[in-house]
């Protein structure tokens, strides 16, 4: 039994995607071109994530010097003001700066930057002497301070000691803070 005969339809066309061989080189070429729009909007996605997470943890960090003004004026607030520095640095700065971290990873692998850029090594070394700092010196002075505050003793020869050191780590990470900066956003030959 013989096929009818459809008028306007061309014959001897093989039905789509059977027996064309190779494939068209117009169908590679728009592939590759939404395959790069996904990865230049996946690229513009996380360098929005990675600003806004630093623009989050500088900022909390930032704040933590006008916690510590307020604080002097009242030392019967001393104590609500340091476990307010302590819920920022941990529930708010820290993640940040976790998030900051491997965004800023994954646009070193995605941007096709390479890894042993100068400026990038300089900026990831500062980064874990922040981080280092941080939680070594910083986090265990302020729970000291927190300590001492909650008992009432917050014009002690330690608590002023600590108080010192805790002002005079705040510019220095800040000043390293800052370096980073410098090194992401002009990214120098060195």
């Amino acid at each position: 039994m013989s096929r009818p005969d459809h008028k306007g339809r061309r014959q001897g066309r093989r039905a789509r995607g059977v027996g064309r061989g190779r494939e068209r080189p117009e169908d590679n070429a728009r592939v590759r071109h939404r395959a790069a729009g996904l990865m230049a909007f996946f690229y513009t996605l996380l360098k929005f994530i990675h600003i806004a997470a630093a623009i989050t943890a500088v900022g909390s960090n930032i704040t933590y010097g006008v916690w510590n003004a307020l604080a002097a004026r009242e030392a019967a607030h001393m104590s609500f003001m340091l476990k307010g520095i302590k819920f920022l640095d941990d529930r708010i700065a820290n993640p940040s700066y976790g998030v900051l971290f491997l965004t800023g990873l994954l646009l070193i692998f995605i941007g096709h930057w390479s890894i042993t850029s100068l400026w990038i090594i300089v900026a990831i070394v500062l980064f874990v002497a922040v981080a280092v700092i941080g939680f070594a010196v910083f986090s265990p002075l302020l729970k000291d301070q927190i300590r001492l505050a909650d008992a009432g003793d917050t014009a002690s020869p330690e608590f002023t000691r600590l108080s010192s050191r805790s002002r005079m780590l705040g510019p220095i990470l800040g000043i390293i803070v800052i370096g980073i900066l410098v090194m992401m956003v002009f990214k120098p030959a060195l």
